[in-house]
């Protein structure tokens, strides 16, 4: 690979890291901002699929994340950001993700997810351990509220996962490993 594509590729990836990243701001302000993004992201997810709003009330907890994705040729790469919630303690636990993978596919997104816990357990081993691998194969063309995009829902053992294409235009077919941490910094 030249050297020019590697750069391009470090560069692209750099700034994907900055667009998914909380940015400047306190402790207290970067974890409203993400409860503000936690509860619109659910309701839209209650907008479009009206029965998950039952599904999350009966579930020991829930996780909202935001991410972006870019995909150049072979490699892909993203970051976000989101928040694990405990609904018998209400507790937050504040998260970091990041994710690699290799595949064809060009394209960038913006994207949110909201995973469902239906046990303690799974819920605990995620903020605990917090890794999952995954294949991914979607397609998006959307700009704000204009555009389509394939959406999915995936079952994990007891966990249940919705995506969500906020904006973006990508076409890929991806093996990625993605990694979900505590933040040092919010918790």
């Amino acid at each position: 690979m030249s050297t020019f594509r590697l750069t391009t590729i470090f560069l692209l990836i750099f700034t994907l890291v900055g667009c998914a990243s909380m940015g400047d701001g306190s402790k207290a302000e970067k974890q409203r901002e993400i409860l503000k993004m936690k509860d619109e992201v659910l309701a839209q997810l209650f907008a479009k699929k009206p029965n998950t709003r039952a599904q999350i009330n009966s579930a020991p907890g829930y996780a909202v994340f935001s991410n972006a994705n870019i995909n150049l040729i072979l490699l892909s790469a993203g970051t976000g950001y989101g928040v694990v919630t405990n609904r018998q303690t209400k507790q937050h636990t504040y998260m970091n993700m990041a994710e690699a993978g290799v595949g064809l596919g060009l394209g960038a997104k913006d994207y949110r997810i909201v995973m469902v816990f239906h046990t303690a357990a799974a819920m605990n081993h995620f903020i605990d351990n917090g890794w999952t691998f995954g294949g991914n194969a979607d397609a998006s063309a959307k700009a704000a509220k204009k555009g389509g995009s394939l959406e999915g829902e995936a079952y994990y053992g007891d966990v249940t996962v919705y995506t969500m294409t906020e904006t973006g235009l990508a076409l890929q077919a991806t093996i990625k490993g993605t990694k979900f941490w505590k933040d040092k910094e919010l918790n």
